[in-house]
């Protein structure tokens, strides 16, 4: 009897060179990934919610709507991790496209070993794909009004589902774990992406500030989510009782 072969990870490509995306296509279709190409930027929504796909790849610059627009539209509706391949250098180009939801980035020239790698990475991060959530969250967490359920990627506050975007949910989740700790931008920043801080990264500061805006904690001493200069922040379990 013949074995069947292991079911690949479905990976939507959205790339405009014909060159890189058959070179990426079938560098990947080698390993677990089965993907599937878009070459127009305004093609990529109905492409994911067609498609269904656990990772999709996103050149910043393509046709008719650029990758920044695309990724903020699929924010709108999907959770899955975004990586996206950048021909620019300027880390300010890089921390847009991380804070319009991307989780990740590649450079081009694209090393083909090095994009598996990072894929490989973005789903070891990423939550389980079954629809159907299990009928109790053991892993829920719990602080006052604050409710974060890890399984199904739902936070609610005040009795009202916040809907957050993908590294803002990390985020939290991130901060929520290690309540009453103090984590430093090196350690959240592991977590998050896989990296050491540089002293550059913008991605946990400006993070921090979305979420203290989400859950009404922007005075000059914020209480849910503490500034603890020169270490980091830290997550106030008590603060979310009020």
């Amino acid at each position: 009897m013949t074995e069947a072969a292991p079911l690949k990870h479905p990976v939507l490509l959205i790339e405009d060179d014909d060159r890189l995306a058959q070179l990426i296509g079938e560098y990947l279709d080698g390993y677990e990934f089965a993907v599937t190409i878009v070459r127009r930027g305004d093609l990529a929504e109905a492409a994911v919610r067609e498609h269904k796909p656990v990772l999709v790849i996103l050149d910043l610059m393509l046709p008719n709507m650029d990758g920044m627009e695309v990724c903020r539209r699929l924010r709108r509706f999907s959770d899955v991790p975004v990586l996206m391949l950048t021909a620019r250098i300027d880390v300010f180009d890089q921390i847009a496209g991380l804070e319009v939801g991307a989780d990740d980035y590649v450079l081009k020239p694209v090393e083909p070993r090095v994009l598996v790698a990072r894929a490989r990475a973005l789903l070891r991060r990423a939550p389980p794909t079954d629809t159907v959530a299990p009928a109790v969250d053991s892993q829920r967490l719990v602080f006052g009004e604050l409710h974060i359920s890890p399984s199904n990627r739902a936070v609610a506050w005040r009795g009202q589902t916040v809907e957050l975007k993908t590294v803002e949910f990390n985020l939290l989740l991130i901060l929520a774990r290690a309540a009453g700790q103090v984590l430093s931008r090196d350690d959240i920043l592991r977590q998050l992406r896989g990296i050491e801080f540089d002293g550059l990264d913008r991605t946990v500061d400006s993070g921090i500030s979305r979420l203290r805006r989400r859950f009404e904690d922007t005075t000059p001493e914020p209480r849910k989510i503490k500034t603890i200069w020169g270490r980091g922040y830290l997550f106030s379990p008590s603060a979310w009782e009020e």
